[in-house]
């Protein structure tokens, strides 16, 4: 089973990026697909993005398509999320996960994700 550890997070302020990292800590990341999802205080948590075993493949949320992108290297063992034009209601706790099952299109449900990372914070200061 592999584990993720998130880095990345902090306080920026509205308009500004960040790029959160997902590094496996233990076992082999391109061997999964990997999904980035959010979840603020009281809310459910929701799909940010995925991307396949290659990289190839992405999937994005609507409301954040254009902003974000999802990227990986394999060869470091990690994910990226890079986030630009942030907004204050884009502050929330950042999760990676991945996904052993092979797919051609990633999924979108916490539930089909079967690792998690502690998750990493993101503060969107207006």
């Amino acid at each position: 089973q592999v584990q993720l550890v998130e880095s990345g997070g902090g306080l920026v302020q509205a308009g500004g990026s960040v790029r959160l990292a997902c590094a496996a800590s233990v076992g082999t990341l391109s061997e999964y697909v990997v999904g980035w999802f959010r979840q603020a205080p009281g809310k459910d948590r929701v799909f940010v993005a995925a991307t396949t075993r290659s990289g190839l493949v992405t999937k994005y949320s609507d409301s954040m398509k254009g902003r974000f992108t999802i990227s990986r290297d394999n060869a470091k063992n990690t994910a990226y999320l890079q986030m630009n034009s942030l907004e204050p209601e884009d502050t929330a706790v950042y999760f990676c996960a991945a996904d052993g099952v092979r797919r051609q299109v990633p999924r979108t449900a916490p539930t089909d994700f079967g690792s998690w990372g502690q998750g990493t914070q993101v503060t969107v200061s207006s």
